[in-house]
């Protein structure tokens, strides 16, 4: 790729964080009164996870955490952005918190502020505690009240010291990757408990966002990260075209509807209407779920590319979400996903940051004024220690150049984006792939544990103490 003809610079307040969630690489998982949550169950289920991998131990955060903070220090990160295991701090999803698990987080929080970094909080990154999902799990009303009294305690205990929120993860893999395909906990498959799951965990995000309001001081900044795809049709034909409307439906409007606009997108129920008539939502629903927000997150790895199904199609989905007989996508059978062109990461996923640029610039269509995080974005590769120990990484450099390059060309177009997080800090446990995908900037080996900065990681560190990009062709060290 060409180099610009004048540096990529960012405002000078802008944000560079990197993330990560809980389950992921805090291990300890049961110390200090954690009890399990479906990831626990899911990975410790044979045939549910590449190589029976599970997040016992994961890269051990829980003990090294003070060692992980110097580190962000040292790369010059200004925010990190992690998430609370619920089941640490609340061990059957009910009732009192456990103040061992209220402690570690609170430990973390003060080692980041003194070193000068951002906390920013995910309440909720999929790990739901196993004894809610045996009473229903996001299908059943109920947890959307527990999570609500869950987002609470965690205000109260954080609030003052942290200023940046964030209800729900990427509610669309939690509902539907969880619920529907089964591909992720808990694994089960029912399309009609993964638009209820959908329904609730909206719910959920409107009651703990009101919840943390009530307990945190009016500076703090409540948000939602939303893995919305950027849909795109094979052709302009009208059937390509009403195949993108229906799984934008799907993808996208079934959470920001609600949310952003206080409706579900014209289309849905019709579309759905054989799997479900929707009497769980309720009067006064959508009036809750519409809570005002502080900012949006948004998670973006590659576009989806769809047309109307042949009435012969068969074979493998190419929507990038592990291999099921059941479908991530309820209501849309005559629609066909197709893998788009261009280069690959590991993950199969192509690289285009065109699609963070369109998806930037969407939102802030979708509404205006409000401002934007990339609160994810990132690519695995095949990293492997050179003999002196060093991990080179170029192609990740390029996605990260490619990518927030997109960011600062959305930026001059009028987009209000306040920061990026980078996917991941470091190497860890990546749900159903186990042990076997790295989207690190810090290597990890996994028989030691010890943390290695890739090349990346130096490229991204300078960019985050000169607010400029560095060439692609920089060697990062």
């Amino acid at each position: 790729m060409p180099e610009p003809a004048s540096p990529v610079t960012f405002p000078p307040a802008f944000l560079w964080g990197a993330a990560t969630s809980a389950y992921q690489i805090e291990g300890a998982v049961r110390e200090d009164g954690r009890t399990p949550s479906i990831w626990d169950t899911f990975s410790h289920t044979p045939g549910k996870t590449a190589g029976g991998e599970t997040g016992d131990i994961a890269v051990d955060h829980y003990h090294r955490f003070r060692d992980d903070v110097a580190l962000m220090a040292e790369l010059g990160l200004s925010a990190y952005r992690f998430s609370i295991s619920w089941s640490r701090v609340q061990p059957t999803g009910r009732g009192p918190a456990v103040q061992r698990g209220l402690d570690f987080y609170r430990n973390l929080v003060d080692e980041l502020l003194a070193h000068d970094i951002k906390p920013a909080i995910t309440l909720y990154h999929w790990d739901l505690p196993q004894e809610l999902e045996d009473a229903g799990g996001w299908p059943a009303r109920d947890t959307a009240l527990r999570f609500a009294d869950y987002a609470q305690i965690v205000g109260e205990a954080l609030g003052d010291r942290v200023e940046q929120w964030i209800t729900l993860n990427e509610p669309w893999c939690s509902a539907f990757l969880g619920y529907g395909s089964g591909v992720h906990a808990p694994g089960r498959t029912d399309a009609a408990a993964s638009l209820k799951a959908a329904h609730h965990l909206n719910l959920a995000h409107g009651l703990g966002a009101k919840a943390l309001r009530s307990v945190m001081p009016a500076r703090n900044s409540v948000a939602v990260s939303l893995n919305s795809s950027v849909v795109r049709p094979l052709s302009q034909s009208p059937a390509d075209l009403a195949a993108v409307r229906r799984i934008d439906n799907l993808a996208n409007g079934v959470f920001h509807g609600p949310m952003l606009h206080g409706a579900y997108p014209e289309g849905l129920f019709q579309e759905t209407s054989s799997i479900t008539d929707w009497s769980y939502v309720l009067d006064g629903d959508l009036a809750l779920i519409k809570q005002p927000l502080d900012a949006l997150g948004l998670n973006y790895y590659t576009p989806t590319l769809v047309s109307a199904a042949e009435a012969t199609a068969s074979g493998p989905r190419a929507d990038g979400h592990g291999a099921s007989a059941y479908t991530p996508w309820p209501g849309a059978d005559d629609v066909m996903f197709h893998q788009t062109p261009g280069e690959r990461t590991e993950m199969g996923w192509t690289i285009d940051p065109t699609g963070l640029h369109d998806l930037i610039t969407r939102y802030t269509r979708e509404s205006p004024g409000l401002p934007l995080y990339i609160t994810e974005n990132g690519a695995a590769y095949d990293d492997k220690p050179d003999p002196e120990g060093r991990v080179h990484d170029p192609e990740r450099i390029a996605y990260l150049h490619g990518h927030l390059s997109a960011v600062r060309r959305a930026i001059a177009d009028g987009a209000d984006v306040r920061g990026y997080y980078l996917w991941s800090l470091m190497d860890n446990f990546e749900w159903a792939y186990g042990y076997e995908k790295r989207f690190g900037a810090v290597y990890v080996d996994y028989a030691t544990l010890a943390r290695t900065p890739k090349s990346s990681a130096h490229w991204y560190s300078r960019a985050a103490r000169s607010g400029t990009l560095p060439p692609v062709t920089a060697a990062g060290e």
